[in-house]
């Protein structure tokens, strides 16, 4: 029993299994990603001056409403969950899919509902957001940490994902956010690792935008906004793992050498089964930030600190994997493979690095770092 729990009085289930209503968003999704965003597209794509599938952001935010998920049915939402939201990142995850769902529909969606009770403006914004007519973006680095103190920001901002697409900047100033009409900014193109999520220079004007929110209601906003986004990266990171593994288990029971498939040489065959053990323990640990995050359960941090902590490594250990026993041809810029390792080592700094997340796993149950107990007891 943790301390919260033992805070509360009260001992919270996890529920780590799927839906029905999830298991058919997830149809939805793969579906409309098939026949909009497959492999071969983006490989096309990449190469012009914008990743994004035209199109795209219509049919999945507006005509099928995931945009909306986590906005209740009273700002203009679906009503939904963080749960039904990490069903959806995972296939933009399997896929690759260049689209701003996580900078957009999660963390500037969740640091919109943090303001929605007491500003007019946010929550008239967050309908724009939650009906997909909109596109918002955090002006912050992708690499933002939701376990850093968040304070103002300069006018210029490196490294702000998805910032090309954005309608609506939300900018962190010293008396508070504000909602800048990305008209009014300087966004200026970066030439990311992943380019799938594009990067960008943000460059705003002091005093432009709406103002939304004073400087404490502000950062405990910004907070919420990348808490939620890192927990449901966790999802977009097992998707990813997920069809590495079956990709490459795939690509082994149909690549021959010596007249017998590769996939049951005895080494390979090993590499295989500890890499399906590490995604079913991603899955476990990508599932309970969800479900904290749909709780509000008061362990949300803690389990969203584990979950990122573990999966950004299996899905980069995934993707190298997916590479390496693709032989040759995971080397080729014709093969997938390439955009999944690139989106995997970008994610692996997305929201805090694994070693920012187990720093603050450390500091949430109190576990001293190695040495220092030594050091003390000496």
């Amino acid at each position: 029993m943790t301390e919260a729990t033992e805070r509360t009085g009260r001992t919270e289930q996890l529920d780590l299994l799927y839906s029905e209503t999830e298991g058919d968003l997830r149809a939805a999704v793969r579906s409309l990603l098939a026949d909009r965003a497959g492999h071969q597209e983006l490989l096309g794509r990449i190469e012009t001056d914008s990743p994004y599938v035209p199109g795209l952001w219509k049919a999945l935010a507006g005509d099928m409403g995931a945009a909306g998920l986590l906005v209740p049915e009273k700002l203009g939402g679906q009503g939904a969950s963080h749960r039904e939201a990490a069903v959806v990142l995972e296939e933009l995850g399997r896929a690759v899919t260049p689209a701003p769902y996580l900078t957009s529909a999660v963390v500037a969606t969740e640091t919109l509902l943090a303001l929605a009770g007491e500003s007019v403006p946010a929550a008239e914004l967050l309908a724009e957001l939650a009906c997909g007519r909109t596109v918002a973006v955090l002006a912050l680095p992708l690499t933002a940490s939701p376990h850093a103190k968040p304070g103002s920001t300069a006018s210029t901002v490196t490294g702000v994902a998805d910032a090309g697409a954005a309608d609506v900047l939300l900018v962190s100033r010293a008396d508070g956010l504000y909602a800048v009409p990305a008209a009014e900014a300087t966004v200026e193109p970066q030439t990311p690792l992943d380019l799938t999520r594009p990067l960008a220079q943000v460059t705003t004007e002091a005093g432009s935008g709406t103002r939304l929110a004073g400087p404490d209601e502000a950062a405990a906003a910004v907070r919420r906004g990348l808490l939620a986004g890192a927990g449901l990266l966790a999802s977009e990171q097992l998707g990813l793992a997920e069809w590495c593994l079956e990709e490459t288990v795939r690509h082994t029971r149909e690549r021959h050498q010596f007249n017998r498939p590769v996939g049951s040489f005895q080494g390979l065959k090993h590499r295989m089964a500890q890499l399906w053990l590490d995604v079913v323990g991603a899955r476990a640990a990508a599932r309970a930030a969800a479900d904290a995050l749909a709780t509000g359960s008061p362990d949300a941090l803690l389990t969203v600190a584990v979950a990122q902590a573990y999966c950004s490594k299996v899905a980069v250990r995934a993707a190298e994997e997916c590479v390496q026993l693709h032989g040759g041809i995971g080397m080729t810029w014709e093969h997938p493979a390439h955009l999944a390792l690139k989106r995997a080592k970008s994610d692996q700094l997305a929201l805090g690095s694994a070693g920012r997340h187990q720093d603050a796993i450390a500091a949430l149950v109190d576990l001293p770092a190695p040495g220092t107990e030594a050091v003390g007891a000496g």
